[in-house]
């Protein structure tokens, strides 16, 4: 499969001719077409929702109740168990896959826009006798749905065969979503790449002044394996940092960049796989991190540095031994509880990827620890499912945003 590709599969059957309706991650919204997919105007397409009271703040599919009656909630869309697409029922707030008759390449387009992504390749249908997964029936004028569809990039694929203790030397493009944030010139965090546009970081990397929340003072950099070597740098338009993070418990420890122009994926640079919201990687799971972090007190790697950790459960993380009921139902722990094997200051905002279905899914972002490679002090990292809500809307509004200035 060539590296930029999306894939989406199609199910042909369907129980109603009613019509499917997209929008922000909820199927109430505006349709907005950028300028590489062939259409002009904007198209707005509406369900049949009851009347709402909702304040002007409010933000659709965000995963909290704005108005009244919920209704900035109802039809919401999401990535489920193998980046399926999901839609969430009116009656019971479940989320059920997708099907629609007809379904083709302009709605798999608008679909994979209002979920931040900018555009996709290539398409293919599933048989007729594709069995059936589920059935919805909405109490309003909708539709009946059933089956799956996929939308997302290519993901997670390697191409080759804070502080990383305890690691080794990574190869080039072993790891092409790593990247390296840096502020006037200097080495600060890591990055994962998700997208052609978006990057992933901590908002502890971003300290809330003028200067570290002003794009031009930033240069992102990709597909290298050391920081002697650098590529030609990516530019940053939009720091948005998430407004629920706490600079004291360091919760909800992310960062989005949206990047001035695409990146190309190659060899080198590829996006790290989003997970789904119901994907869990339990304790003892294999996982890895990566950066240009400290390999020993205070002296930080020139070379991108990876190593194994495995994923622990809270519990023991939150024990009295280890953080003391520090980490949030928003963080995980991963690392060695005898210690040894750790990720360190530099390597802030980089990547915690855990493989599943041949993939590599991004499930933590380096945030906090204490020491270096200690016993019962593993890294703790941000929760990327516990956020993703935030993620998707952020990367829709942004995109949104672009296409309504310059008109």
């Amino acid at each position: 499969m060539a590296h930029s590709t999306s894939t989406y599969f199609k199910i042909i059957t369907t129980y109603s001719p009613t019509t499917v309706v997209y929008g922000t991650r909820s199927a109430t919204s505006a349709i907005h077409y950028d300028e590489h997919d062939g259409s002009n105007d904007e198209k707005t397409q509406s369900a049949v929702l009851p009347k709402d009271n909702c304040p002007n703040n409010a933000v659709k599919c965000d995963g909290k109740q704005d108005c009244q009656h919920g209704t900035d909630e109802a039809y919401c869309v999401r990535f489920g168990e193998g980046n399926s697409l999901q839609v969430k029922t009116a009656t019971d707030d479940r989320f059920l896959p997708v099907c629609k008759q007809g379904w083709d390449d302009n709605e798999a387009k608008q679909i994979c826009k209002q979920q931040g992504f900018r555009k996709y390749d290539h398409h293919f249908t599933l048989t007729r006798s594709a069995p059936i997964q589920a059935r919805v029936n909405f109490c309003f004028p909708f539709f009946l749905l059933h089956g799956t569809l996929h939308c997302c990039p290519d993901c997670g694929k390697q191409q080759a065969t804070s502080r990383i203790i305890g690691g080794t030397i990574a190869k080039i493009g072993l790891w092409p979503w790593q990247l390296s944030l840096q502020f006037r010139g200097s080495h600060v965090c890591g990055g994962v790449l998700i997208s052609p546009d978006f990057v992933l970081s901590a908002a502890h990397c971003f300290p809330r002044d003028s200067a570290a929340l002003s794009p031009q003072n930033w240069r992102v950099y990709g597909g290298m394996v050391s920081l002697n070597n650098l590529p030609v740098p990516y530019f940053v338009e939009k720091i948005i940092v998430n407004e629920n993070y706490d600079t004291k418990t360091n919760d909800q420890d992310v960062v989005l960049l949206k990047l001035t122009s695409p990146v190309t994926f190659n060899d080198k640079v590829q996006p790290a796989c989003l997970p789904a919201y119901n994907q869990n990687f339990v304790q003892g799971t294999q996982c890895w991190t990566s950066g240009f972090g400290t390999t020993q007190a205070s002296v930080v790697s020139k070379d991108l540095m990876e190593v194994s950790v495995d994923i622990i459960d809270t519990r023991v993380c939150n024990s009295r031994d280890a953080y003391g009921g520090l980490v949030t139902n928003n963080m995980l722990c991963a690392g060695k509880l005898e210690g040894g094997k750790d990720s360190c200051q530099g390597d802030s905002g980089g990547p915690l990827v855990c493989q599943g279905e041949s993939r590599f899914y991004l499930v933590g972002i380096t945030s906090w620890g204490a020491g270096c490679g200690e016993k019962n002090k593993p890294g703790v990292y941000t929760r990327v499912s516990s956020v993703l809500p935030w993620i998707y809307t952020s990367m829709h509004v942004r995109v949104k945003a672009k296409r309504i200035n310059k008109n």
